[in-house]
């Protein structure tokens, strides 16, 4: 091969890997839309459907988009029954505003029901058993303590967490800064 044809080929050659890389970005495959796998305690708690105090399927991805207070409960815990006058009067206060407040019981369906009913709570509350346990352990209640409650904003994170009796000033503060 002489010197004149080893410039043409190496001219071609270099042509046509730059014809190739041109139309292989404008044919090339667009990669496959790529959604994230669900992560962290919110997500699982929105992944969940629970029956609600009546009986009724409801899944708790409802809840997404909007601020929330989720409470996890058990009617036998004394602090749990000491503060939901309370929680009930805050959900009242909330409503307008848009911000949820839900609870999640951990014990029996009857005993949820009867629970609620005895005591006229208003907010939306639902029935996990022993599988809340390990749900508000997602959420940093790493003894399974109660009750347990989990501020969330609007945006999907955890703003707070409170394990015990709510302190209702606290509770309130934190709110208004949502």
């Amino acid at each position: 091969m002489n010197k004149t044809n080893k410039i043409v080929f190496a001219l071609v050659a270099v042509i046509a890997i730059g014809a190739g890389a041109t139309l292989s970005k404008k044919h090339a495959v667009p990669p496959a839309a790529v959604v994230p796998a669900p992560a962290g305690p919110v997500a699982a708690l929105y992944a969940q459907s629970m029956n609600d105090a009546s009986g009724a399927p409801q899944a708790l991805a409802q809840w997404k988009g909007k601020a929330v207070l989720v409470n996890f409960w058990a009617p036998w815990c004394g602090p749990c029954v000491q503060e939901m006058p309370e929680l009930v009067e805050l959900a009242r206060e909330l409503g307008p505003k848009q911000i949820g407040v839900v609870g999640i019981g951990i014990d029996s369906p009857t005993n949820i029901a009867q629970f609620t009913d005895k005591y006229k709570i208003s907010y939306p509350i639902y029935v996990a058993g022993m599988s809340g346990t390990e749900l508000s352990r997602q959420f940093g209640n790493t003894n399974g303590g109660l009750p347990f409650t989990v501020l969330i904003g609007a945006d999907g994170t955890v703003r707070k967490t409170y394990l015990g009796r709510l302190k209702f000033a606290e509770l309130r503060a934190d709110l208004a800064a949502l």
